[in-house]
């Protein structure tokens, strides 16, 4: 099995119909095909509802897995290489690419969003709590953030209230992509929904928060549904992963077939 055969007829379809509505090929795809291809064409069909049915623009498709795949919490770089040749194949500039990257790395402030309410609430039951009304520092960093990022959540409050410092400096670089960037604000929410979505992650405030910001920027039902759909198809990462060393693992176990 190490050394592919000739696709027959029925593989050959597949892989056709795979092309027609995916847009590519990838070598990852073709043990999966030799594999099973009862497996492989239910995948197609589920992964290609987004194209065949979708409205976003192919880019801003391939810009959601870029994102679901460059993710700290992911980082499936062989799914980023094949999906940053096809944004590019579809007219992405470079700089949108590194938009798309720039806003996704922000997720590492989840660890404050989701840590510093904790905190918070075992400061207060252990009476080790300082409470203090934002002073005029921090007021106009709220400001400079809701001018920056055009919104307010109250998962940012305690960020602000524990560490005006660290709040600014995360506040400066989540928001370089809002002053320089040049995608349309409804893709760039669209970014945070991706990443904040996908099942390595799944944190649930920031999806609902930029699924709210995303609509408030004019975007659709079948805009956002499909994001979903697309950053889904992460799923699939533990066949292509996994199946060469599957086939690996039998051949060394004189088992190749």
């Amino acid at each position: 099995m190490t050394e592919l055969t000739e696709l027959n007829e029925r593989q050959q379809k597949i892989k056709d119909a795979f092309i027609k509505n995916r847009g590519y090929w990838a070598e990852i795809w073709e043990q999966i095909l030799h594999l099973s291809p009862d497996y492989f064409e239910a995948y197609t069909a589920l992964s290609s509802v987004p194209w065949t049915h979708g409205v976003l623009e192919p880019k801003v498709k391939e810009f959601m897995y870029i994102a679901a795949d460059a993710s700290t919490t992911h980082l499936y770089n062989a799914g980023t290489r094949i999906h940053m040749e096809n944004a590019l194949r579809h007219g992405a500039t470079v700089d949108e690419v590194f938009e798309v990257l720039q806003m996704t790395s922000v997720l590492g402030i989840h660890s404050c969003t989701v840590g510093v309410p904790i905190l918070l609430e075992e400061l207060a039951a252990a009476g080790k709590l300082e409470e203090k009304p934002l002073d005029e520092r921090q007021t106009g960093l709220k400001a400079a953030f809701e001018e920056n990022r055009g919104y307010w959540a109250p998962f940012l409050e305690g960020i602000l209230q524990l560490s005006p410092e660290f709040f600014e400096a995360y506040m400066k670089l989540s928001s370089v992509p809002w002053r320089t960037g040049t995608l349309e604000p409804k893709v760039k929410e669209f970014v945070y929904v991706a990443i904040d979505a996908a099942t390595t992650h799944l944190y649930e405030p920031g999806l609902r928060q930029h699924i709210r910001n995303a609509i408030g920027h004019g975007a659709s039902q079948d805009e956002l549904m499909e994001v979903l759909e697309l950053v889904s198809a992460i799923g699939v990462h533990t066949m292509t992963e996994s199946v060469p060393i599957l086939l690996k693992a039998a051949e060394a176990a004189g088992n190749p077939d």
